[in-house]
């Protein structure tokens, strides 16, 4: 059940050094916030993948004293969600498209069986070479991800079970996605299907 208390004062509490109020404050958008991310970009990973990058700005202007939207918590929040799913859209340099688009691609709704099954080989194989990296990371980071991708785990869950804050379990979740990056870049390897 979450708290009667106002996001204002959980900001406060949090600002003052309170660090279960992030927690309250995260738990208490959770769902609206996921469920916006995901009605834009309708995919789970890459809501999540958002979700994440929203609070990990949201904590870093908490802590550097920038927060000034009294009274404003969530819409401010969705701002940042929905810039950061527009950079999504960016980085892959493509809008979503829809029926009646004149981009419309018929083939992206035609399903062909032999496709799927390489497909699942191309993903099963992704898998195993996803997995080999994750060994690169530095223990830490690399449990935080386990937990967070392969037993859907929250934030909170994965900051008891690690016994550390939320933030330091947010922090190495953001550290193993950036590594998880170069190793990929340094070795100029391909994760697509």
């Amino acid at each position: 059940m979450h708290s009667t208390i106002n996001d204002a004062t959980l900001v406060r509490q949090y600002i003052d050094g309170d660090e279960r109020a992030i927690e309250e404050l995260i738990n208490k958008h959770n769902q609206r916030l996921s469920s916006y991310i995901y009605s834009k970009v309708q995919d789970m990973s890459i809501t999540e993948d958002i979700f994440q990058d929203t609070f990990i700005k949201v904590i870093s202007t908490l802590k550097r004293g920038a927060y000034n939207e009294e009274g404003k918590f969530l819409p401010w929040v969705m701002r940042i969600a929905h810039n950061l799913i527009i950079d999504h859209f960016r980085r892959n340099k493509r809008m979503p498209k829809y029926r009646g688009n004149k981009e419309f691609n018929i083939f992206s709704v035609l399903t062909d069986d032999k496709l799927n099954a390489e497909k699942q080989l191309i993903s099963d194989q992704i898998d195993q070479d996803l997995e080999i990296l994750i060994e690169q990371l530095p223990k830490d980071q690399r449990d935080v991800l386990i937990m967070r991708i392969y037993q859907d785990m929250s934030f909170n869950e994965i900051a008891e079970n690690t016994e550390v804050s939320i933030n330091t379990a947010l922090g190495r979740m953001r550290y193993a996605l950036i590594n998880l990056r170069k190793i990929i870049e340094k070795n100029q390897i391909v994760l697509t299907n």
